[in-house]
């Protein structure tokens, strides 16, 4: 495979800026391999969100970024943007002892009305963003974050990756200022990993998330067919992102092209945040569907 030049971009510069923290976060990858590998425990037929799910999902953040904007990047950024891609979907993989605290803290109130047979999987699917940043904040001292203000913009960025207002300027400030004196743009980084997330989700060729819960299981068939025989990759350019399809499929089926549509408007939403709240830019600016020949 031809090296590219993002490649490893963020733990690359991190290790030379402030090798502790390139520690810190080396670490946390350590630890965490054995806990979310519990993952499919709960969840066997959802996409992956394993240790392996996490580091593509750097690796897109690597391509997002470029080899240009990462330099603007200070290293407080890239830890807490790097530990928040390890750290995302912790949620999916609580133990029931934590589940049952954590479910608590969330308003379940709505979800429960509107979804009266939910099971405890359908739950933790639907609020992972939200267990993911309370199984943060019980574990900090067990991943070594350095400080408190570091455990917010860590849990904030997971959090960030699905559903959360990342226009909001309270819960995301574009200059959260680190004890050290460091400043952190809090809606940069959920921005990318928003994005990166969802791309990975295309990578795996697994479209299972553009279903509500009780779609999933009447849909299971078509879904695995879709998995196998239509995305075979997916290619990050400078100004594109783009799905190659089979090269013997005659029409694109309408479930990959609500999940091209899907991509389109988080690429769109994370476009225009990065633009308005932040110094940075996300250059790609389409979702295409291309054909292998």
């Amino acid at each position: 495979m031809e090296k590219r030049k993002t490649d490893y971009i963020l733990e690359k510069r991190l290790r030379k800026l402030d090798p502790e923290l390139h520690r810190r976060f080396s670490d946390t990858g350590f630890v965490l391999q054995g806990i979310l590998d519990r993952y499919g425990i709960l969840f066997p037929e959802f996409t992956e969100h394993t240790q392996m799910h996490c580091v593509t999902v750097i690796d897109f953040c690597n391509l997002l970024i470029g080899d240009e904007q990462i330099m603007r990047m200070n290293a407080d950024e890239i830890y807490i943007l790097l530990m928040a891609c390890y750290l995302h979907d912790t949620g999916m993989v609580v133990s029931s002892r934590d589940y049952e605290s954590f479910k608590a803290e969330i308003d379940s109130s709505r979800f429960y009305r509107t979804h009266p047979d939910a099971s405890e999987a359908d739950f933790v699917r639907e609020f992972h963003q939200e267990l993911s940043g309370l199984f943060i904040r019980k574990y900090a001292d067990l991943f070594d974050i350095p400080s408190e203000k570091h455990v917010h913009a860590i849990i904030q960025v997971s959090r960030g990756h699905r559903k959360t207002d990342l226009y909001d300027p309270v819960g995301y400030p574009s200059d959260y200022a680190l004890d050290n004196g460091n400043l952190v743009c809090m809606p940069y980084m959920s921005a990318l990993i928003r994005l990166a997330d969802e791309i990975e989700v295309a990578a795996s060729h697994n479209p299972v998330l553009l279903y509500d819960i009780e779609d999933i299981a009447e849909n299971m068939p078509l879904l695995k067919q879709l998995e196998s025989n239509v995305i075979k990759t997916l290619v990050t350019t400078d100004t594109s992102l783009l799905l190659y399809l089979s090269a013997d499929m005659k029409e694109v089926p309408e479930e990959i092209e609500q999940m091209r549509k899907n991509m389109q408007r988080t690429l769109d939403y994370c476009r225009d945040l990065t633009e308005k709240r932040t110094p940075y830019l996300i250059l790609q600016e389409r979702v295409e569907i291309e054909y292998l020949k």
